[in-house]
């Protein structure tokens, strides 16, 4: 059978989380989480439709995308065809040519697992490597020690709160209470849990989000952010170490995230949280 992608519609996106659930395992590259799609749920279902690409064979899904901002594709398959040569030709061709409806002309980026055959396509056509990105990871098979920080828990009754810290953490950012709950409402939020820390004077200073992709599967920390107004005090950290308290109450096995390795204060944080940096991996990158 031949290979097709499409764009699902709103009803396909329960389709698209649940492959990227079964997909995750230890050992395995988690380039695409559901948490990625529940993170993108911000911007409404619709949105994360449009944004969804998905490979298929005789009806299976092979491989699911994300186009994260017009010009990146965020991208995963299944695990035994990391290396399907018919697969990797036909992705190579559908983000080479934008007639194909995956990727804009001009300067691209796609994230696809370091492991995948597509990796070693592209820079026959003119992709070059991009930046690097450092993956950390947190083992949760022993008890993780809360952290002193007092942490909430946030819901609907809350989410102002979560998401004040969210535009006090990043530049530019237009997190309202509104994108939160449009993230309640979708498929993955089953599986996730937000939290905000509070300073001694009852100020909120960190916010995190953790999605879990079920019981003995990894779970990712996606976003994690301090205000910057109360930065310079450990919060990061402590925020941090009760988001792997939080993925361990929901049955992770472990706790993943990954950030550009330029960012040096993060990957810190993250280490002094007692997360491992594994091996750095790059996008591949096309100019304009």
């Amino acid at each position: 059978m031949a290979i097709t992608v499409e764009k699902p519609d709103i009803d396909g996106l329960g389709e698209a989380v649940a492959a990227l659930r079964d997909w995750q395992s230890e050992g395995v590259a988690w380039q695409l989480h559901p948490g990625d799609l529940g993170w993108f749920w911000r911007s409404g279902a619709e949105a994360t439709a449009a944004a969804i690409r998905i490979w298929r064979r005789d009806g299976r899904i092979l491989a699911v995308g994300l186009l994260d901002g017009a010009d990146l594709l965020r991208l995963t398959t299944a695990p035994d065809v990391r290396r399907d040569e018919e697969l990797a030709r036909r992705m190579a061709e559908d983000v080479i040519a934008p007639e194909r409806g995956v990727l804009p002309p001009g300067e691209v980026a796609v994230e696809a697992p370091m492991d995948a055959l597509l990796q070693d396509l592209l820079p026959g056509h003119g992709w070059r490597t991009g930046e690097p990105w450092t993956p950390l990871r947190l083992d949760l098979a022993e008890p993780v020690k809360a952290p002193d920080l007092r942490i909430e828990t946030i819901g609907p009754d809350n989410c102002h709160v979560w998401a004040d810290v969210m535009r006090g953490a990043f530049d530019g950012s237009t997190f309202t209470p509104e994108k939160w709950r449009a993230m309640a409402t979708g498929a993955p939020y089953a599986d996730s849990r937000y939290l905000a820390g509070y300073d001694e004077r009852g100020d909120a200073v960190a916010a995190v989000a953790v999605w879990s992709a079920g019981a003995g599967k990894p779970g990712i920390l996606e976003p994690m952010g301090v205000h910057r107004d109360h930065r310079g005090h450990g919060y990061g950290r402590a925020i941090t170490v009760a988001a792997a308290v939080a993925l361990q109450e929901l049955g992770s096995s472990s706790a993943a995230l990954g950030t550009p390795s330029s960012n040096v204060a993060a990957v810190a944080t993250y280490k002094s949280a007692g997360f491992h940096a594994r091996p750095e991996v790059r996008d591949l990158t096309r100019d304009a």
